[in-house]
């Protein structure tokens, strides 16, 4: 078989010329007039970036493409990109108004890097509880003279409101019965509509009585349509004492003893004015004598919370969203930038169904992201339908019934891979001849192919590399694959309780059982991180012990792999380099606490960041324990996987990673991106001849499988396609199974 680059080296210069022929270059060549509208922002992007800027604003502003979708590798500054490219827009008289979808923790860096590079912007931050609020001041808001940006945190996009019945009653004269002779009536009070005053019946035509009044849906009047609810305040009997008492407490450095001398000094209504208004106003309170109240350190730590804090005080919450597609004018705000856009590839998820809500009521939409598909086609399908329906719809995808589900279907038989399983079986029930029972189901696998790259990703996507950045921008990244070995004790345990699992989880798939499948995966990719417990390995439905092993290393003595990080870490302490250590196992087995403990026994100054630091918060949690002197910062790398930028940490060690893709690429990548200035060293930790081998082996290769969707190349165009077709878990099912069976 002939790899793929040669054979684009042999006949890549008559494709080439043929492909420029058939379909032409959007961008050709630089606008100057951009190109100086860039050069007018407080911040200059860099060559590679500004080619990216002036590709995408060709798609937007002069092909009106109703999408454009911005790939850039992790830390090539999409953030920055999409800013300039809407600066652009500004300039030219496209666009003013910007919306801005960005996941909740990064919604204050959005504002900043706003702030930062465009002169004479205005930014809204929507991202809490007075979300409502402050849309209803913006429509009211009379235009900004420049550009107005509204970034909205994709958790608050879709949150829902607090509601409860709103009606009021009447005293009607109701008749009960007879009792044979008259009528017996007795004042009965009913639901009426507070607008119109009109009785309300139910499904059964009945009037309705306040106490049998439904507050699981909310009715509106059958008369004259007015709502029969209304939102109401989460805590409507807080009073604003209790209320901003808390919020001053979740400052720094202000506990309760503090806020109530706040309280007693300046009263509740010019704190909340101060925390919700003017956050300077707050900092820099000065006493009855004209001194500060907070010193310059106190001062500084507040300021940096309050920039990525909002507070509200008795506001109900609304789904903004929706209370964009009702209550503002279509087109009203004209670009819908996008941030993080993979996220919002699932079929079902709510966050993806908000977001085509506020694409449709827009003119274009800008989709910023580092892995635009995780290598099933039915990932961009999803993203394609909820920002650029037109264009699905002209190529024959529209709902049947009310859903998508077989559009999806058709993309992935046209564009990706549908596998089909035929199980054929004798079939008894046939008396007088020899029948087959043949049963066809369908799964999908990953891959796109190429067609689908020509007509749905490269006229819409700009790619940018880190790797094109140009000298001196990024400095030297390298990722090392390191075996342990196992001790001789760990080996024996783990080669009897593999093959114990393996040879129930064949029986169990033999009869067509797959509840063991991720118990056993989970175990064998585990237990060799946690052999300092018992690991005891259960029936997920019966209960039964499946294999126990007991602990093999107390709470002092490491593992080999624990060994070697201890080693790894001491080293870069020598060199002056902090190190960023992930680990997945930080539930119930909780290795982060035990990895602090030996590393902190070696001297070394350690932090863990958990999953209780809201989402808000780690970007300065983190630069918190940088400035007390930390060396090792240990986390799950699901916490810090998107939007932060590590650069104290030029050195990264895996000791595991899970089966997720799109979290490995994009932690890997935390430290390397504009702005670092020493090389990044990645290392990846796995247990020789252990499933833990094997998964890195598999992971690398779907990595590969998204490369045809990211401008590179794979090795074979059969890597595009994927021929295994299976998740991670599955395939490594499969590899271990074999390996067991022809031990």
């Amino acid at each position: 078989m002939l790899p793929l680059h040669s054979f684009i080296d042999q006949f890549g210069e008559g494709l080439l010329s043929n492909i420029k022929a058939a379909h032409p270059a959007r961008y050709q060549s630089p606008c100057e007039k951009r190109a100086s509208v860039m050069q007018s922002l407080k911040r200059k992007p860099f060559t590679a970036q500004a080619d990216a800027i002036q590709a995408i604003s060709a798609l937007l502003l002069d092909e009106n493409a109703p999408a454009g979708i911005l790939n850039g590798e992790m830390g090539t500054g999409k953030t920055m990109m999409g800013i300039a490219a809407t600066a652009i827009a500004y300039h030219e008289g496209k666009a003013q108004r910007f919306l801005v979808l960005s996941p909740p923790h990064l919604v204050y860096k959005w504002r900043r890097e706003i702030l930062d590079t465009v002169p004479n912007a205005k930014v809204w931050v929507l991202n809490g509880p007075d979300t409502l609020l402050s849309l209803l001041k913006l429509r009211e808001a009379a235009k900004h003279d420049g550009p107005e940006y509204v970034v909205l945190g994709r958790v608050r996009m879709r949150m829902g409101y607090h509601w409860q019945p709103a009606y009021q009653t009447k005293t009607v004269r109701y008749t009960l019965g007879h009792d044979g002779f008259n009528a017996q009536t007795a004042l009965l009070k009913f639901v009426c509509c507070p607008d119109c005053g009109q009785l309300i019946n139910n499904d059964e035509g009945e009037l309705i009585a306040p106490s049998h009044f439904p507050t699981d849906q909310q009715r509106r009047c059958p008369h004259c349509n007015s709502a029969l609810w209304t939102l109401k305040r989460q805590r409507s009997d807080d009073n604003l004492t209790k209320t901003v008492s808390r919020a001053l407490q979740t400052l720094p450095t202000i506990g309760k003893v503090t806020a109530g001398r706040l309280l007693d000094g300046f009263g509740e209504k010019v704190l909340a004015k101060a925390l919700t208004d003017n956050i300077y106003e707050l900092v820099n309170l000065l006493d009855e004598e004209g001194e500060f109240v907070f010193n310059e350190r106190q001062a500084e730590r507040i300021e940096r919370k309050l920039a990525k804090t909002q507070f509200a005080f008795g506001q109900g919450d609304y789904q903004a969203s929706e209370f964009i597609k009702r209550y503002f004018s279509h087109g009203f705000f004209d670009w819908l930038v996008i941030d993080e856009a993979h996220e919002y590839k699932n079929a079902g998820a709510a966050q993806g169904q908000a977001m085509q809500v506020l694409a449709s009521c827009v003119r274009q939409c800008l989709l910023l992201t580092g892995t635009l598909m995780g290598g099933y086609a039915e990932d961009l399908f999803y993203l394609l339908w909820r920002t650029m329906p037109s264009v699905m719809m002209d190529d024959g995808y529209r709902y049947h019934r009310g859903k998508l589900g077989s559009a999806a279907l058709a993309f992935s038989q046209e564009h990706g891979i549908i596998k089909e399983i035929m199980k054929v079986t004798d079939d008894a029930n046939h008396k007088t001849a020899k029948g087959k029972n043949v049963r066809v189901s369908q799964t999908r696998a990953p891959g796109f192919g190429p067609l689908g790259v020509a007509k749905y990703v490269l006229p819409y996507t700009v790619f940018v590399k880190l790797k094109d950045m140009g000298e001196g921008i990024l400095p030297d990244y390298q990722e090392h694959f390191i075996d342990v070995a196992m001790s001789d004790d760990m080996q024996m345990h783990y080669d009897a309780m593999e093959q114990t699992l393996m040879d129930r989880l064949r029986k169990a798939l033999a009869a067509g059982d797959q509840t063991l499948l991720g118990v056993v995966m989970n175990a064998l990719l585990a237990w060799p991180d946690c052999a300092f417990r018992d690991e005891e390995v259960k029936h997920p439905r019966t209960g039964d012990t499946l294999a126990f092993i007991p602990a093999l290393f107390d709470e002092q003595t490491p593992t080999p792999k624990e060994q070697q990080l201890i080693d790894k870490v001491k080293a870069n302490q020598q060199q002056g380099c902090r190190t960023l250590v992930y680990t997945v196992y930080t539930g119930k087995r909780d290795t982060a606490s035990r990895l602090k403990t030996l590393l902190s026994a070696e001297g070394l100054k350690c932090a863990i960041l958990r999953a209780s630091v809201k989402t808000e918060d780690r970007e300065d949690w983190i630069l918190e324990q940088v400035d007390r002197g930390i060396e090792v910062l240990i986390t799950n790398p699901e916490l810090v996987k998107t939007g932060l930028d590590l650069l104290e940490f030029s050195s990264i060690v895996f000791t595991n990673t899970g089966y997720n893709v799109y979290t490995l690429m994009q932690a890997a990548r935390r430290s390397w991106r504009i702005g670092q200035k020493n090389d990044v060293d990645v290392n990846f930790l796995g247990y020789q001849g252990s499933a833990q081998m094997t998964c890195l082996t598999l992971m690398a290769k779907k990595i590969a499988v998204t490369q045809s969707t990211s401008g590179e190349m794979p090795e074979n165009g059969l890597d595009i396609l994927n021929s295994d077709g299976d998740s991670v878990e599955v395939a490594l099912a499969k590899s271990l199974l074999k390996q067991t069976r022809h031990r």
